[in-house]
């Protein structure tokens, strides 16, 4: 069984919803470029708790638990590896707006396992928080997609629920992909 697929039964068998983003979520939603990883988004602080990772310890799979500090905005990340296979990072996050996120989630087949994905709205909203030029180029390419009205339209009736640092960015992000 893939290292990707562990970790989401390790967190869905506590019952925590975790969601694919980053490169992974991209290719999901028809985005395909390169990536070292696979990223999984969750807001669970239990489990920066290394003693619920035991169970991939003992499979031969190295955990590295990251907390943040208080300035951080993220909680922490928990690092996942097991060669020969890429690296599985899971992203901690502490806003309350990433449970509205996780609870978007859909499922998907990715070589033959089902795991979750945040929707290509939110992986929009996710990449502008994320800030960084690949991030962007990312938002950018979902909302110029076949679907990139309907996309927008959703991006934008989401906008209530982020916090008010990323409102100005989103309105940048909506006039640049569509002048």
């Amino acid at each position: 069984m893939s290292l990707l697929r562990r970790v989401f039964e390790v967190a869905e068998g506590r019952s925590v919803p975790i969601a694919l983003i980053g490169g992974v979520a991209l290719a999901a939603h028809g985005i395909v470029r390169a990536t070292k990883d696979a990223d999984f988004l969750a807001t669970d602080l239990g489990l920066l708790d290394a003693t619920v990772w035991m169970p991939l310890e003992a499979e031969s799979v190295t955990v590295s638990v990251h907390r943040g500090d208080a300035e951080d905005p993220l909680a922490g990340v928990v690092r996942f590896r097991r060669d020969p296979e890429p690296p599985v990072d899971l992203v901690l996050g502490r806003e309350r707006w990433l449970d509205g996120v996780l609870a978007r989630r859909q499922p998907v087949e990715l070589s033959g396992e089902s795991l979750q994905v945040v929707t290509a709205a939110d992986l929009v909203l996710l990449k502008l928080d994320a800030g960084g030029p690949i991030d962007l180029i990312d938002a950018r390419l979902l909302l110029s997609g076949p679907d990139g009205p309907q996309l927008r339209k959703t991006v934008e009736a989401r906008a209530l629920e982020l916090p008010r640092r990323l409102q100005q960015p989103l309105k940048k992000l909506l006039s640049a992909a569509h002048p």
